[in-house]
């Protein structure tokens, strides 16, 4: 007896927890609902951020907090290239032939958004 009215006393807690969630999230829903071009899940993100976390044991061997540093810088750059529809390859490449002779004034020149346009047709990513 006991155990039978615990097993469904936890089954309705588990219930009104999955229903609180749900209507906490109500006007979501809906605005899901009324405009089809909102994702339903978040797997675009999930699938972005797989790279940091793949890449979580690496980054323990930056050498150093500047190493880190730098290293966040690099992935946030080829991150945004890749967002930009830039293969980040030929962005990296591209970027390191020019920048030797780049004034450091004129260095947003070199953002993925900007280098964009100059790069040829070819290195861009199929969408």
């Amino acid at each position: 007896m006991v155990r039978g009215n615990l097993r469904e006393t936890l089954e309705k807690i588990r219930y009104g927890h999955g229903r609180r969630y749900a209507l906490g999230r109500w006007a979501a829903l809906l605005r899901f609902c009324d405009d089809g071009r909102i994702e339903i899940d978040n797997n675009a993100v999930e699938r972005a951020l797989r790279v940091v976390a793949l890449g979580r044991k690496n980054f323990l061997f930056a050498g150093s907090d500047g190493g880190g540093e730098s290293a966040a810088a690099i992935y946030s750059l080829l991150g945004t290239a890749k967002l930009n529809g830039i293969d980040p390859e030929s962005y990296l490449r591209n970027v390191l032939s020019r920048i030797a002779d780049h004034p450091i004034k004129r260095i947003e020149e070199l953002l993925p958004w900007n280098v964009a346009t100059s790069l040829s047709p070819g290195i861009h990513e199929a969408a």
